[in-house]
């Protein structure tokens, strides 16, 4: 019995961490919580960086094609100069850019970060995200994948950083500043999700001496199951967002959350 329990959290785990991934609600947010609510805890940075890897092999999935044209075109434009093909190559430039600043304020600041991770900060950081969703629940962009610049890339990578700190959703926070600075929702939405595909690889190969040195002999099981479920999960739940992006219904995650930070301020603090 002890063993499916334990089997049942990390399934739990893995869906929960896989649904939260992609909305802009704060999946690092929500799990501080629901350690807090039921005492349930990570088995270390090893088993956060496997579930996340799980959401990124559903982006991978889903934008495969995006990645597909991207990776052929930009290597292709190298060569050829094709014009054609520049636009796909600039928007790689972008996405680099866009990448930096989460990655140095990532090393420079992770120790500090990780001791913010307190039910207090996450109500406050959540009522933040919910001020910033309601901002832009009307907002109808023009900008395309070709009208993009240097600058737009900064500012939603600086908005990315931003989202280091838990409760500040990564999705949220880029989605945000990518609309208000013009872009259509789909453009914002690629853009986001693409910029989470370098910021999770990167993760993964800066703790990978610390993946290596745990003995998985003892939950291999557990973790293949929180793996795929998150997999799934991700899936789905992007899915499903993207749907609500193209119906322009990011107020009702406003109002979740502001619910669910107020909520923690009143009787978790």
């Amino acid at each position: 019995m002890q063993e499916l329990w334990e089997l049942l959290k990390y399934l739990f785990l893995g869906i929960f961490q896989g649904f939260t991934e992609p909305i802009p609600i704060s999946s690092s947010g929500h799990l501080v919580i629901v350690q807090d609510l039921i005492d349930l805890n990570f088995e270390g940075l090893q088993f956060e960086i496997l579930v996340n890897f799980g959401s990124l092999i559903a982006v991978l999935i889903i934008y495969r094609e995006d990645l597909i044209r991207l990776a052929t075109n930009g290597v292709g434009y190298m060569f050829t100069k094709n014009q054609d093909h520049k636009e796909d190559f600039d928007f790689i430039l972008y996405l680099i850019i866009g990448t930096v600043p989460a990655g140095v304020l990532g090393i420079v600041l992770g120790d500090l970060i990780e001791g913010w991770k307190t039910v207090q900060t996450v109500g406050i950081t959540l009522i933040i995200t919910g001020v910033a969703l309601w901002i832009i629940r009307n907002i109808r962009g023009s900008k395309n994948d070709g009208q993009l610049n240097w600058k737009d890339a900064l500012i939603v990578g600086l908005a990315q950083a931003v989202a280091l700190v838990p409760g500040i959703s990564r999705s949220g926070a880029t989605i945000v500043a990518a609309m208000l600075l013009g872009m259509k929702q789909e453009t914002a939405l690629r853009f986001s999700f693409l910029l989470f595909i370098p910021v999770s690889l990167g993760t993964m190969l800066l703790s990978i001496d610390e993946l290596l040195a745990e003995d998985l002999s003892e939950v291999w099981l557990g973790y293949t199951i929180a793996f795929l479920a998150s997999v799934v999960a991700s899936y789905v739940s992007l899915k499903w967002f993207m749907n609500i992006m193209a119906r322009g219904n990011l107020k009702y995650f406003a109002f979740y959350c502001f619910v669910v930070g107020g909520l923690v301020l009143l009787f978790l603090v």
